[in-house]
C-alpha cells in the first residue's frame, strides 16, 4: 500500500513539475512575442507550493532529508531511536498545530481571489492543511516501521541505515 502511495506521489510530483516548466516556458514566449499569460505566474505558484509538500512528504518516508546528528550519532541505537521518537513527537504536534492553522487560513482566503487567475486563494493556502497530514502519516508511518523492527538495533526514523539503500530515483 505504501509503495502505491509513493509510485502516486513521483507520479504527481513529476506532472506538477512538468506543467510548472511549461507554463513558465509558454508564459515567457508568448510574453516575447507580446501576448502574455498573466494568470501562468499565479497558476505555477500555486502549482509550485503543492509540489514543495509532496517532494517533502516524499523525501520523509524515503528518510532523504537533510539532518544534523552529531551529538545524537554517538548515543547507542537504543537511545538514538528513542531520541528520534521523541522528536517524532514534537514535530507531529507541530504538524498538528500547521495543520489547525491552516484549515483556518484556507476558509478566511476561500473568498479571496489569486491574482489574475481567477482561482479561489483558498486552493494555495490548502495546500499547508493537505500537506500537513501528509507529512503527519508519512512520520506516522516511519516511527511504525522504526518501532516494530527496533528488535534489529538497525532501524530509525529519520536516519537511513547501512541495511536501507537509497531508492533508484536518487542514485
Amino acid at each position: 500500500m505504501l509503495k502505491r502511495l509513493a509510485q502516486l506521489e513521483l507520479v504527481v510530483a513529476a506532472l506538477l513539475l512538468a506543467a510548472i516548466v511549461l507554463l513558465v516556458f509558454a508564459a515567457s514566449i508568448l510574453r516575447f512575442f507580446d501576448y502574455p499569460l498573466v494568470w501562468s505566474v499565479d497558476l505555477a505558484q500555486l502549482l509550485f507550493i503543492w509540489l514543495c509538500f509532496l517532494g517533502a512528504t516524499r523525501a520523509l518516508r524515503q528518510k532523504g532529508h537533510i539532518g544534523i546528528d552529531l551529538l545524537v550519532r554517538f548515543l547507542p541505537r537504543p537511545w538514538r531511536l528513542a531520541c528520534e521518537l521523541a522528536v517524532s513527537g514534537v514535530v507531529l504536534v507541530f504538524l498538528g498545530a500547521l495543520m489547525q492553522q491552516g484549515i483556518k487560513l484556507t476558509l478566511l482566503n476561500s473568498a479571496r481571489q489569486f491574482g489574475d487567475s481567477g482561482l479561489s486563494y483558498g486552493w494555495v493556502t490548502a495546500a499547508v492543511p493537505a500537506g500537513s497530514v501528509m507529512l503527519m502519516l508519512a512520520l506516522l508511518s516511519n516511527m511504525a516501521v522504526a518501532w516494530r523492527d527496533r528488535a534489529d538495533g538497525q532501524t530509525l526514523v529519520y536516519t537511513r541505515t547501512s541495511t536501507e539503500t537509497a531508492p533508484a530515483s536518487e542514485l
